[in-house]
């Protein structure tokens, strides 16, 4: 865990961040490095990559991962982190903050969960309170309130508007967060092949021809993707 440098002197804070999407993970460290100057972070792009930087150093006192990650999904890391590395807490930083989805990370060893769409301010707090020995779990997402819950709100009633079922509705939430038919499937453990088709009758109902154009119809409905 911690320990002091090789100088005797500075005392330093390694956290790992476990993301897919580069400019995410710069984001990330970026905000971090608001923690102090002993704050050092590495990044990994999948889970595979984390677990080689991990078996060669264990020596971290924090995880910061996201829940769809290729090869392996958040969920599945987690309890292998939680068997591999017991004494490494994890902080789920995730797009997908429906209770059920908090609460399915938190059962597989999370020590916290932030929403992609809170401030920075929540993250460097979430950290401090996981490296404290804590939990972390913010209202927003555990109540429904503020920004999250209008979010959802404004999701379901897009759905809603074009009669999608809840199913459809779910999907189309991952693809405009970018997420292929394959991470799709792994995460809502269906078969890529149901994925294609809720896929395809998603874009038929709303009348288009791609994912793109689908993900425009949301954002200009007004909705956050």
């Amino acid at each position: 865990m911690a320990e002091a440098t090789r100088k005797g002197e500075n005392v330093q804070t390694r956290i790992l961040i476990i993301e897919d999407h580069v400019l995410v993970r710069e984001a990330m460290a970026l905000t971090l490095a608001q923690l102090g100057e002993g704050v050092v972070c590495q990044q990994a792009s999948s889970a595979s990559e984390a677990l080689i930087l991990l078996e060669a150093d264990s020596d971290c006192d924090l995880l910061v991962v996201d829940l769809m990650l290729p090869e392996i999904n958040g969920f599945s890391f987690l309890g292998v982190i939680a068997k591999r590395f017991p004494d490494i807490p994890a902080l789920v930083v995730s797009a997908l903050d429906d209770r059920e989805s908090i609460q399915r990370a938190m059962k597989a060893g999370a020590s916290g969960f932030v929403s992609k769409a809170s401030p920075s301010n929540t993250l460097i707090e979430a950290v401090r309170t996981v490296l404290a020995g804590g939990v972390f779990t913010p209202e927003t997402a555990s109540t429904g309130e503020g920004g999250q819950r209008t979010r959802r709100a404004a999701s379901q009633a897009f759905a809603e508007r074009f009669q999608l079922t809840a199913a459809q509705g779910r999907v189309l939430e991952l693809v405009a967060q970018g997420k292929s038919n394959r991470d799709i499937a792994e995460f809502l453990g269906l078969s890529e092949g149901t994925v294609k088709v809720h896929v395809s009758a998603i874009l038929r109902t709303l009348g288009v021809t791609s994912r793109g154009q689908a993900i425009l119809m949301m954002t200009r409905a007004g909705l956050r993707v």
